[in-house]
C-alpha cells in the first residue's frame, strides 16, 4: 500500500513534469513479488536526465533488469504517442 500510495500521492504528479517524457506506466506483480515500469522518452538524451523516483527506496532493492530499447513504431489514442518510433523518420 505504500508504494501505491507514493504513486497517488507523489510520483504521477512528479513524473508528469518530466522533460522529454511521453509516457510512463507502473506495472506490478504482486503475486510474484515483481514491479517496474515502462518509459517512453522523446530522445536518447531526456532517458538519460536523473528521474524523480523514490520507488527503489521504497520497493527495497534496485531493479534486477534494466534495459534500453529503441522505439520502432507505436499506435495509440493519444496523438502525441501515435505513429513515433523509428519506422516513421
Amino acid at each position: 500500500a505504500e508504494l501505491r500510495d507514493y504513486l497517488r500521492d507523489e510520483a504521477v504528479d512528479a513524473f508528469a513534469e518530466v522533460e522529454g517524457l511521453l509516457f510512463k506506466a507502473w506495472i506490478s506483480d504482486e503475486a510474484g513479488e515483481r514491479w517496474g515500469a515502462v518509459y517512453v522518452f522523446e530522445s536518447a538524451e531526456a532517458a538519460e536526465q536523473p528521474l524523480p523516483s523514490r520507488a527503489r527506496e521504497l520497493i527495497g532493492k534496485d531493479p534486477d533488469i534494466a534495459e534500453v530499447f529503441d522505439l520502432e513504431a507505436s499506435v495509440s489514442v493519444a496523438p502525441q504517442l501515435a505513429r513515433l518510433g523509428l519506422a516513421f523518420q
